[in-house]
């Protein structure tokens, strides 16, 4: 069939024949030249992260000056931070860590109990302050 269709193209050229399914000519430069076009590739995907990783390096000047003027910590050593204290303070602990308790709870001294009933006292009767006094 090939035959056919070349008889009744009579002169057409070449890419013609292409066109219409015939086969296609091997060119023999074509392996070094995709080659070059996968090296081209390579070298402009090297340059553009050459270019990124310049950028994000200027970016991170940035940040750190910024850091450093207000006194920030990178998120990396406050998590670093956060874990050395839990790991000290529950070191050799078998329970839980306990909770914090707030100031004006729990512990106080002996003269704010006073000064408390002192202010209790004085919304009270005068004969009532008198039994609490003595």
């Amino acid at each position: 069939m090939d035959f056919v269709m070349k008889q009744a193209l009579g002169g057409a050229t070449k890419d013609m024949g292409k066109m219409l399914g015939g086969e296609e000519e091997k060119d023999p430069d074509a392996q070094a030249k995709e080659e070059e076009r996968q090296e081209a590739l390579r070298q402009q995907e090297d340059e553009r992260k050459a270019k990124h990783s310049r950028m994000e390096a200027e970016r991170e000047k940035v940040r750190q000056t910024i850091r450093d003027k207000y006194g920030l910590k990178k998120k990396e050593e406050k998590e670093a931070e956060e874990k050395a204290a839990m790991e000290q303070a529950c070191e050799g602990s078998l329970t839980r860590q306990k909770k914090a308790i707030p100031a004006g709870c729990g512990d106080e001294d002996e003269d704010d109990d006073e000064s408390i009933l002192d202010t209790v006292l004085k919304f009270l009767p005068g004969p009532l302050q008198d039994m609490f006094k003595k």
